[in-house]
């Protein structure tokens, strides 16, 4: 069984919709218990940095996080759900992130021609051995939506980059910690496949 996590961020129902189409029980919950007898945990969520570390906090939910991750459970973070992880971000000065991997959320810099927040398909550039793309071919294209971006304190932690006004860490891996800052449940067969890798991790 995966819990997603619930804490009132936008896009949480679309996640749940893929892992059901994959054939994989959900279940969507803020309830400390639930989470940890869940086999794999989901952070997802589109929204801003503070309010959501606030919510978060409001529902004590960070300490069951970070439970999560030290029980070695797989954990994945998606769009918001992967900056949150992070110590700090632009968006919100002052406010702490959850501080599981070490590096910052930095606003895409202004570029002409270049819209932001991000919106739409870029491609990947995926490092080797990656499990969250076992059998997903480099440059494959996915859907992104932001306008904040990872930049992470190590290299060794990302596991795809990509290219939009500046470089970015699109998705990281480090022991039973997994992200994706784009949307693999809007990212068509690619997403799912990704969803599906990490439901059998």
């Amino acid at each position: 069984m995966i819990a997603i996590i619930d804490y009132d961020a936008g896009n949480i129902r679309s996640v749940e919709k893929a892992i059901e189409a994959l054939g994989e029980n959900a279940v969507v919950t803020r309830d400390s218990n639930q989470i940890l007898k869940a086999d794999k945990v989901i952070l997802p969520g589109v929204g801003a940095f503070g309010d959501a570390m606030n919510r978060l906090h409001e529902y004590n939910l960070v300490d069951t996080i970070h439970e999560v991750v030290e029980r070695d459970k797989p954990f994945l973070g998606i769009c918001l759900g992967l900056q949150l992880m992070f110590e700090s971000s632009d968006e919100t000065l002052g406010v702490k992130g959850l501080g599981l991997l070490p590096g910052k959320i930095l606003r895409i810099p202004d570029c002409e021609g270049l819209k932001i927040p991000h919106m739409g398909w870029n491609s990947l550039d995926i490092k080797e051995n990656q499990p969250l793309f076992k059998g997903v071919p480099n440059q494959s294209y996915v859907y992104f939506v932001h306008s904040y971006y990872l930049k992470a304190d190590n290299e060794e932690d990302v596991a795809a980059t990509t290219e939009y006004s500046t470089h970015i860490h699109a998705s990281v891996a480090h022991g039973n910690i997994f992200a994706c800052q784009f949307h693999p449940e809007k990212s068509g067969r690619v997403g799912l496949k990704i969803l599906k890798n990490f439901i059998e991790l």
